[in-house]
């Protein structure tokens, strides 16, 4: 990384892109304590998120790309351990887990032990995780990556009900559609260094924001030259 600076708007959902290597992972990393920077200043929501760790990871929901769980518990066994580690009573633990459950249509794989779970409930499973202690940010990687279409409407509903409540939510993804769709405002990264930031209608200056994106980070799109034995 080569002096990254990201600011996010609080109650706003900021979409986070590059091409594969930019950073992205890295950047989210270290803002939610997976990774300690070198250098620099990381605030959640005003604390230091390297010197107040516990305070900054209270506020904070995390999905993880190619999130690890404990493959031999339910959904709802994962649930019920992550609410008593984040401190909530077993009541509240039983109610926000039951609610979560069904909003994101997960109650098969909440009986299920996650080592039979398809990527895409494991990914539902992982997203409940992180809003079970009702955070105030919640930072997602490649949030639906192998979700089938009906799933994925229910998450950005949840996210969108999150977000319209006053709640955060930074996403990295490959997917513009999704950007232009959901999020206020962009921050684009390439080879560890933000080559644009603002509002997704700026950035995208009047074109598709997957043009913009192709012309900002030099992308070689290359042709169908001498791909000639694919012709029929």
């Amino acid at each position: 990384m080569d002096g990254v600076d990201l600011t996010v708007r609080p109650g706003t959902f900021h979409g986070i892109v590059g091409p594969n290597g930019a950073g992205k992972s890295t950047t989210i990393g270290m803002a939610v304590g997976l990774i300690v920077p070198d250098a620099g200043e990381i605030r959640i929501l005003g604390h230091d998120a390297v010197r107040d760790r516990a305070t900054a990871r209270s506020l904070t929901g995390v999905l993880p790309d190619g999130l690890d769980l404990p493959e031999r518990l339910t959904g709802a066994e994962l649930l019920r351990y992550s609410a008593g580690l984040r401190g909530l009573s077993r009541t509240a633990a039983a109610e926000r887990a039951g609610e979560l459950i069904e909003v994101l249509g997960i109650t098969k794989a909440a009986a299920t032990p996650l080592a039979d779970c398809s990527t895409g409930n494991r990914k539902k499973v992982g997203l409940a995780q992180a809003l079970l202690h009702a955070p105030r940010l919640l930072v997602l990687d490649e949030p639906f990556e192998a979700v089938d279409p009906v799933s994925a409407a229910s998450i950005r509903r949840v996210l969108r009900r999150f977000v319209d409540s006053g709640g955060t939510c930074v996403l990295s993804t490959h997917s513009m559609l999704l950007v232009e769709q959901m999020c206020d405002d962009v921050t684009v990264i390439h080879q560890g260094t933000v080559v644009a930031a603002g509002t997704v209608a700026a950035v995208a200056g009047g074109v598709p924001l997957e043009d913009r994106f192709v012309e900002l980070v030099g992308a070689e799109t290359g042709g169908a030259d001498g791909l000639s034995w694919l012709v029929r």
